[in-house]
């Protein structure tokens, strides 16, 4: 399952929403048509009219036709968002030759296309099409109609200031562009894991009511098996000693019994289990945790701390569960002979260390961790997992906990690594509650010198 949340479908994520493309589409055009307007009637210089407002005119009409065409919910595959993007840019090309090229000052809008293919498209797309608009913003500087201006006057812009227009624009659009690149994918790899996190938590808590269910299914089963065995009991009574069915009748009420007697137990074992698969003492997580990762040729090590009080029993949270297990399989994975468990508690908080022997994290990404998608903690040094979307899910769901999770070195790099996790001791007794409450009880932990 979790090889499936790593590569998760990014085709409908790099996909436009048809109805955004037309909307901007509408703006632009009402844009143009008011400073075409504005230029010719308010300020009274001459222009091509006609032609501009023939271009303004194709951009309307390609709008009406995408909309009667295609369902307002229509996702724009990316080669047909090229394309659209692309005659964006070329009937703004078009409206900027009849009116002075990149002496225009509206000639910075070429990079509009370009930051909105940056944060839908992919990479490659978005990089020709920035190299389109890079070609026809250099053509729009050497090949362009007059500048409107005053009647009988004509504004010549010095070639100097030209090539810094075109400087500006092409800088603008790679910076513009990579900038919304970068946030924009930064965005999807969040929601991307976020909605890993949210399926990995559901299927704990799946996991978790199965004890439940099988206990619904023997208190619904035992009503229809009781009048089974009551009428098997019947016709064996009814029958005696009769050599044909007597054998059979027996047997089919001993079968009955039989199931009465599994669902019995069944029932009695959810009962007196319930109350421990609710209620989690530390240790026994500690314990429940390290089990499944004992057979890998690691060493875990359980240590006890200093200890003030009565042991901590929290809620049996699944989240947690997941989040310390996925901790203690990263550490195992990277570790060359042990993992060390540590454990703590007092009157104000919880806390449970993992350290491994490892090579430990790179000074380079140690304040990164975390960030769903990140590499390897040694580039090629190490044959273990890696650390993205794991110790992003873990992460997540241990703060959903109110735990601080941090990340470090335990003697400097080399030496292994080492991960804090600590609670608030009555929100690890909760086993977990609101935001607000968590923020507040992390608040707290720092005032606190017991860890230190």
């Amino acid at each position: 399952m979790l090889e499936e949340l790593r590569t998760p479908n990014t085709r409908a994520s790099r996909s436009l929403r048809l109805k955004t493309l037309v909307r901007l589409r509408w703006l632009a055009i009402v844009g143009q048509s008011a400073a075409v307007l504005v230029v010719w009637l308010g300020l009274g210089f001459p222009l091509p009219v006609g032609p501009c407002f023939a271009l303004i005119a194709a951009s309307a009409w390609l709008n009406l036709y995408l909309t009667f065409r295609y369902p307002t919910a229509h996702l724009v595959p990316p080669t047909a968002a090229l394309a659209i993007l692309s005659f964006d840019a070329s009937q703004l090309a078009g409206l900027l030759f009849l009116t002075g090229g990149l002496t225009n000052p509206f000639s910075l809008l070429m990079t509009v296309p370009v930051v909105i293919s940056a944060t839908s498209l992919p990479l490659v797309w978005t990089g020709l099409l920035g190299l389109y608009v890079v070609v026809v913003a250099s053509l729009l500087a050497i090949f362009h109609l007059p500048l409107p201006w005053y009647p009988g006057t004509e504004l010549s812009m010095p070639l100097i200031y030209v090539a810094g227009m075109l400087i500006a624009v092409v800088s603008s659009i790679a910076f513009t562009g990579i900038y919304a690149y970068r946030v924009a994918e930064e965005a999807r790899l969040l929601a991307n894991a976020l909605a890993a996190t949210e399926l990995v938590l559901q299927r704990e808590q799946h996991i978790s009511a199965l004890d439940g269910l099988a206990a619904a299914a023997a208190h619904e089963l035992g009503t229809p098996l009781a009048t089974i065995a009551l009428v098997a009991r019947e016709m064996e009574k009814a029958l005696g000693n009769d050599p044909r069915l007597h054998e059979d009748v027996t047997l089919l009420r001993s079968q009955s019994e039989r199931c009465r007697e599994i669902l019995k137990r069944l029932t009695s074992l959810s009962s007196e289990t319930e109350e421990h698969m609710a209620r989690l003492p530390l240790t026994s997580l500690i314990e429940e945790t390290a089990a499944p990762h004992r057979h890998f040729g690691i060493e875990i090590k359980l240590e006890a701390g200093a200890t003030e009080g009565p042991e901590p029993v929290g809620r049996r949270n699944p989240g947690v569960l997941y989040g310390l297990g996925n901790l203690l399989e990263n550490a195992v994975d990277f570790a060359r002979s042990a993992v060390t468990i540590k454990w703590w508690w007092n009157a104000e908080a919880v806390r449970i260390s993992i350290t491994d022997d490892g090579p430990g994290f790179p000074a380079e990404i140690i304040d990164r961790i975390g960030e769903p998608y990140m590499s390897r903690r040694q580039a090629g040094g190490s044959s273990g997992g890696g650390l993205g979307l794991g110790l992003f899910i873990a992460k997540t769901l241990l703060e959903r906990s109110g735990a601080s999770v941090d990340f470090a070195n335990a003697g400097g790099e080399g030496k292994g690594a080492t991960v804090d996790i600590w609670w608030p001791r009555e929100r690890f007794l909760a086993g977990g509650e609101t935001l607000t409450q968590v923020e507040g009880s992390q608040r707290r932990l720092e005032k606190l010198n017991f860890f230190t």
